[in-house]
């Protein structure tokens, strides 16, 4: 399980990767925000036509998984860049959502269920 020092430092090497190649300029948060869609459109066509169980079993397959491991790579680093870009602290901006998650879908709202709550 990744720690938040993995995180600083994968945030690390993503910016300097980008820095040493002065792509600074093309990494705008649309084009990053873009970029990141674009990636969770390619791992959803890794998924898209298996059945709920093939998909629970993805990672048995040895040439799927390096796919759909090497997507979600490239899903985290669009994602560590765009926080990075924006100066948000990607583990607060998490631990923030799922705070507020644990107050709009309580355990005993929630449990069992995946109907979205209101919030009015």
């Amino acid at each position: 399980m990744a720690t938040p020092g993995d995180l600083d430092e994968l945030t690390a090497r993503v910016h300097a990767f980008a820095e040493e190649r002065d792509w600074k300029q093309f990494h705008t948060p649309k084009n990053l925000a873009m970029a990141l869609a674009g990636e969770v459109g390619e791992l959803l066509a890794e998924l898209q036509w298996l059945t709920p169980e093939e998909s629970a079993e993805v990672m048995e397959n040895p040439e799927l998984a390096r796919r759909v491991r090497a997507e979600i790579g490239d899903v985290m680093i669009y994602l560590v860049r765009l926080a990075d870009v924006l100066g948000i602290d990607l583990a607060d901006a998490a631990r923030d959502k799922l705070a507020e998650s644990a107050r709009r879908y309580t355990v005993e709202a929630a449990h069992g269920s995946a109907a979205k709550i209101r919030r009015d």
